[in-house]
């Protein structure tokens, strides 16, 4: 993790594109782009393409992809060539007449996705963030920037690792050296090992990770809630209300 962005949650600078325009300057020559569909806009990918930069984003969904048409490099699979779209109200007229007319970008299908990249030729071959605890904007930066940087640790770990048993990072499971990680960092191994990292380098390389193309996993939550209303209100108030009126009644499955 090299860096990161956030904004204020309403206003000016909300947006992710808004964001992102911080970040364009830890892009260098030779770099690729990942990003979902909502980065795949013209004017982005010309920005990406000024820097040398190749970008592969998924297909925005307001674009038709028409596989007829281009140079065909295979099934569902071609190069056209995409014309610049109208400018867009916040955009200079200066800055939009320095965008080319044109921009060409391979399109290609795979499973049920259409993806879109500047890697034209087809011989070249996607943390517990979900809620923030701090009750302050001050402190959730910190938070946030805490969990960029033990991110950073346990690939730290799983580097040095994959270096000890001669395998690449990425063939190491990161939940795996996590869950190792936190057992070490309680000393429920030091009675036998002492501080011999080399044998927790070992124990990360054990468990390995391998190729699963076309793996697909539930986007579902396992473990059902419990039947209680949320708690939005002070927990004074809350306890008040039950003195008048008693528990609320529990909710349906």
């Amino acid at each position: 993790m090299l860096d990161a962005d956030i904004g204020p949650y309403q206003g000016k600078g909300t947006g992710e594109h808004g964001l992102f325009r911080g970040l364009k300057k830890c892009f260098v020559e030779g770099d690729v782009m990942l990003a979902d569909g909502y980065f795949c806009s013209y004017f982005l990918i010309a920005d990406m393409l000024r820097r040398a930069v190749d970008v592969l984003f998924e297909q925005h969904g307001a674009r038709i992809t028409d596989f007829r048409r281009g140079e065909q490099l295979g099934a569902r699979d071609h190069v056209v060539w995409w014309s610049k779209p109208a400018r867009p109200d916040w955009m200079r007229v200066e800055a939009y007449r320095g965008y080319p007319d044109e921009i060409k970008v391979r399109e290609v299908k795979v499973g049920k996705k259409v993806l879109v990249s500047t890697l034209l030729s087809p011989r070249k071959t996607p943390l517990g963030m979900e809620a923030l605890s701090c009750k302050t904007p001050q402190m959730c930066e910190k938070e946030f920037w805490a969990y960029l940087l033990a991110y950073n640790l346990i690939r730290l770990l799983m580097a040095q690792a994959a270096l000890q048993a001669e395998v690449l990072p990425r063939q190491l499971s990161f939940k795996h050296t996590l869950q190792i990680w936190v057992a070490w960092s309680q000393r429920q191994f030091l009675s036998g090992f002492g501080e011999d990292t080399a044998t927790l380098f070992v124990l990360i390389a054990q468990v390995r990770v391998a190729d699963r193309p076309g793996r697909a996993e539930p986007r579902a939550v396992k473990r059902r809630p419990k039947p209680y209303p949320r708690l939005d209100k002070p927990r004074r108030k809350a306890r008040m209300e039950i003195e008048r009126r008693g528990h609320a009644k529990k909710l349906r499955a």
